[in-house]
């Protein structure tokens, strides 16, 4: 399946726009897709730094199972004082 990822913030800047297809199998996992986006995109975010995810506008866990038509966003970390 092809799911559209919206980018956030930092990630939007990194990756040049606000969005991406993914391709991943069916039955793919949160985890799988931060893989493929690494993958696309390696210069995103440096292997140490968990990508938060929000499926359907809920933060989703990596062992989510992803649908067709998911609303899949990715969201980098915040810091703040």
């Amino acid at each position: 399946m092809e799911l559209n990822v919206r980018l956030f913030a930092l990630y939007r800047e990194r990756a040049g726009r606000s969005s991406i297809p993914v391709a991943v199998p069916d039955g793919a996992t949160v985890a799988d897709l931060t893989a493929e986006v690494r993958r696309q995109l390696p210069n995103l975010a440096p292997p140490e730094v968990k990508i938060v995810v929000a499926v359907n506008a809920d933060y989703a866990d990596s062992d989510i199972v992803l649908q067709p038509g998911d609303d899949v966003c990715l969201i980098p970390p915040v810091s703040g004082g």
